[in-house]
């Protein structure tokens, strides 16, 4: 699923830099692709070599006939209107955002011109970057992997993993507020539903990432639930760790994307 989210990613990608690109070409500067993510550059080697493999399937190669800037934010996502502002004043060919909403949405709010592709995790009409789904208008396409509006049932298939759970801690970032309402908006209905009680923990930061999970080994959570944010979800090695470290045996499932990875 997740070759066939980047074949498609890419095919759009390489629709919307056609003109670009080929208006670029006879200049003596590369064509540049800004790759705006929110999570961190640490554990995204494996997507960055799909995603140049995917360029080459398109017909552009990086550093031959196209140039990349991969940006990382690490979950800071105040620096979002900093860093699209550049990327308009640099005049890049592509604005690619398949680190979810935020930075679709700074990306939109910085230019009426530049070509942007997406990926979110809820109703890109909702959230004002497309006009329909059918025909997106404007300067901005891309897919939603729908990622947001499964929270309640990734609850539900936590509670069929482990039945005996009774208390799950829940790990959103308020930074990322479309991300953070859609989980507290869905939770806890859900939870109720199916007998479990939850623990809303917040963090922005590796280190407050590490003092939520203290939090909820303290308060005898039975598994933990991470929010699908792409900042969250790219500190999958840090949950890992902090499991080892404090001897945490319970589940931890980390959001998924059905079609897309960041």
């Amino acid at each position: 699923m997740l070759d066939m989210g980047r074949r498609e990613f890419i095919t759009l990608l390489g629709g919307a830099a056609a003109w670009p690109l080929v208006a670029s070409a006879q200049q003596s500067a590369l064509p540049i692709i800004g790759v705006v993510n929110a999570g961190s550059s640490d554990p995204a080697a494996l997507r960055v070599a799909a995603f140049r493999k995917g360029l080459s399937e398109t017909g552009y190669v990086e550093g031959q006939n196209v140039a990349v800037e991969y940006h990382w934010f690490a979950g800071e996502y105040d620096r979002l209107p900093m860093l699209m502002a550049d990327l308009v004043r640099r005049r890049v060919a592509v604005i690619a955002t398949p680190g979810g909403t935020l930075a679709a949405s700074a990306a939109k709010a910085a230019t009426t011109t530049i070509p942007i592709v997406f990926g979110v995790g809820e109703d890109p009409v909702k959230h004002g970057l497309v006009s329909s789904l059918a025909r997106p208008g404007g300067n901005a396409t891309g897919m939603n992997i729908f990622i947001w509006e499964v929270a309640a049932k990734r609850l539900g298939l936590l509670r069929e993993l482990a039945p005996r759970i009774s208390r799950v801690g829940v790990l959103i970032n308020p930074g990322n507020a479309p991300s953070a309402e859609a989980t507290l908006r869905d939770l806890p209905e859900a939870a109720g539903a199916i007998g479990l009680q939850i623990q809303i923990l917040n963090a922005s930061s590796s280190r407050e990432i590490e003092a939520a999970f203290a939090a909820m080994v303290l308060d005898r959570a039975d598994a933990l639930f991470v929010a699908a944010d792409t900042f969250l979800i790219s500190r999958a090695s840090n949950l890992r760790r902090l499991r080892r470290a404090t001897g945490f045996r319970r589940p931890i499932p980390l959001a998924r994307r059905s079609k897309l990875a960041d």
